[in-house]
């Protein structure tokens, strides 16, 4: 299916209103199956597309689309939606408290390494990366939401609301920023250690020895070995320093699942009042964990857009924890870049699947999340044609090995990718009752967002076709997933759809692929707003076709005396004027749509020219 952004985004809003309002409420659900981390992913399938594409805005109830009220109108008229959002946004941030400060708990969504065991209610209110990542995007979209509506509604209930809601996301966001900065973390690893072994062959995949791989690293990071080590923003403890300083130790950075161990506290100007949210002891072993990573990077990539820099959504204490993260998000990108990149002749990337040094896991999945920073990297850094052909040719794979664009087998292992999906244990959690896991089922909707993205960076016709065509064929498995009964209808996750025999979904809605889902989108609509790619083999054929005719029409107004105003054949030739002025205007930017001009401009005199002939030989 064509990737239609605007049509399948209401398909979605109209999916979620008919399921969360009842009556014009909403309805959070069952409460044992709270956590943050969903109840931001919910709100976001609506808020984000709403702060992101400007057809889907819904602050200014004077511009809301007729599409978009048929979508909503489970939740009220377009003066209703926004204070409804208002409301239900004020309920998510009191929802998630830890007494006066705000809570970042998994809930539900840990699960425990052994089925038989329960989890503690201790263990379900630690604080997880994912919950400050999807904090820092609501937040943000909230923020810019209230700002505009704030000057479009008389309500005095609304005014007072908006005013509280603001003081509470400003915190939540603040407590957020805290949290990432808190989950940075750096493992220093001895090269004869188990861990040291698994990077020297993931780096080296039996092309070079344990020293040459070695010799490569030292080279590749020194410069960002000495940044880490040097920088005292960072906050490293004088231990680790010094184990980072030997060059015989390899080393890894991210983002741990939580909190880490001997996190200090953060402080931003120790006169100011404003930074007053709690900072609990870490838990999380100080392990860098991929998943984690980038979804850390995801969420630090709205805090540092332009839109937050021109709608000035950050207060002073949070400027200065964003550059703090700016500069973590610099380290991580730069360090996974050259990992995955690590031999020029042979990506460690194409070495699929991707195997993890802590825990040691190989997975699809974790080669799709290494995948995912490279684009990141690739949307701020000049890249070439070559590397983009390279990363293609890796989502391919990804894609038939996942089972999304080729056949199924029943009871095939690649369905596991999808349902139950990728387990990653959480080092540390045992500290308060049975180890934890945390489980990525969305692996089809990061492989469509990926794919999307990258084949926007595309400059070159035949890999943005060869990006798009693979975009269409995973959404095309992505919506045969849609959950077709039961109290989910119209959203995600029914595996067993697409892939029978895999465990039964429930059909209870899947917050994290449908907020994915709708991310997608947003990076579709992105794509479909910036220019065409611009065919190069096609602007010289244009440029000869335009000045053929040129010449030919400045002959047919030679050879013969002007039509008299207002007559037909005057504003033939006005529309020919109009149509060859446009062809040259386009003929750089979209050389594709001025040859076409061209042609049919040609087309039209060579009819003038017969008809002329005819007359003659008549």
């Amino acid at each position: 299916m064509r990737i239609k952004p605007r049509e399948q985004l209401l398909d979605m809003w109209q999916a979620l209103a008919r399921h969360s309002f009842d009556g014009g409420v909403w309805s959070w659900g069952e409460d044992g199956e709270r956590s943050s981390v969903a109840d931001a992913e919910r709100l976001l399938c609506l808020l984000y597309p709403a702060t992101e594409v400007p057809a889907f805005r819904l602050d200014d109830p004077d511009t809301t689309q007729p599409d978009v009220k048929r979508a909503l109108s489970p939740v009220g008229d377009p003066t209703d939606i926004p204070f409804r959002l208002v409301e239900v946004l004020d309920q998510f941030m009191r929802r998630h408290r830890r007494g006066a400060s705000p809570a970042f708990g998994g809930g539900h969504l840990f699960a425990p390494v052994s089925p038989g065991q329960e989890i503690t209610a201790e263990q379900r209110e630690v604080d997880v990366v994912d919950s400050f990542s999807m904090s820092v995007s609501l937040c943000l979209a909230t923020l810019g939401f209230l700002k505009t509506y704030r000057g479009r509604t008389g309500r005095q209930t609304a005014l007072q609301l908006i005013e509280r809601l603001e003081d509470e996301t400003s915190t939540r966001l603040t407590a957020a920023l805290v949290g990432l900065l808190r989950s940075f973390a750096v493992q220093a690893v001895d090269v004869s250690s188990r861990q040291g072994q698994s990077l020297v062959r993931l780096l080296g995949r039996g092309r070079h020895s344990d020293r040459q791989v070695v010799e490569r690293f030292q080279r590749r990071f020194k410069s960002l070995r000495a940044l880490i080590t040097e920088s005292v923003a960072l906050g490293l403890d004088t231990g680790l320093r010094d184990e980072l300083r030997n060059e015989n130790r390899l080393f890894e950075c991210g983002w741990a699942w939580s909190v880490v161990q001997g996190a200090p506290e953060v402080l931003v100007q120790p006169e100011s009042a404003h930074l007053t949210v709690a900072q609990s002891p870490g838990i999380a072993r100080s392990v860098p964990s991929l998943h984690f990573t980038v979804v850390a990077l995801d969420g630090i990539i709205d805090l540092l857009s332009d839109r937050t820099l021109v709608l000035g959504l950050l207060n002073p204490e949070q400027q200065t924890l964003a550059e703090a993260l700016r500069l973590r998000w610099e380290i991580t990108q730069q360090y996974w870049s050259a990992i995955a990149r690590f031999d020029e002749d042979a990506w460690p990337l194409e070495d699929i699947p991707w195997q993890t040094t802590t825990p040691q896991q190989e997975s699809e999945y974790h080669s799709l999340t290494v995948v995912s920073v490279l684009v990141h990297d690739m949307m701020r850094r000049r890249t070439t044609d070559q590397d983009l052909e390279r990363l293609a040719s890796v989502m391919e794979r990804l894609a038939e090995r996942g089972r999304i664009t080729g056949g199924t087998l029943r009871e095939d292992p690649a369905i596991g990718l999808h349902s139950p999906g990728v387990t990653v244990p959480l080092p540390g959690s045992e500290s308060l009752g049975p180890p934890m896991t945390w489980v990525m089922s969305d692996f089809s909707t990061q492989l469509l967002k990926r794919t999307v993205q990258l084949c926007s960076l595309s400059r070159n016709p035949a890999s943005e076709e060869r990006l798009l065509h693979l975009a269409e064929r995973v959404l095309d498995h992505v919506w045969g997933r849609r959950i077709r009964d039961g109290e989910g209808i119209g959203l995600w996750d029914d595996v067993d759809a697409v892939h029978p025999g895999a465990p039964p979904s429930g059909r209870k809605p899947s917050w994290s692929v449908t907020e994915r889902v709708a991310e997608c989108m947003v990076a579709a609509h992105l794509l479909y707003t910036q220019p065409p790619v611009r065919s190069r083999e096609l602007t010289a054929p244009a440029r000869e076709a335009i000045s053929e005719a040129a010449h030919l029409l400045g002959r047919e107004q030679e050879d013969h005396p002007a039509p008299a105003p207002r007559t037909a054949q005057a504003q033939w030739i006005r529309g020919v004027e109009a149509d060859l002025r446009r062809a040259r205007a386009l003929v750089d930017a979209q050389p594709g749509t001025a040859l076409a001009l061209a042609l049919d401009v040609l087309a039209r005199l060579d009819g003038l020219a017969r008809a002329r002939s005819a007359d003659r030989e008549g």
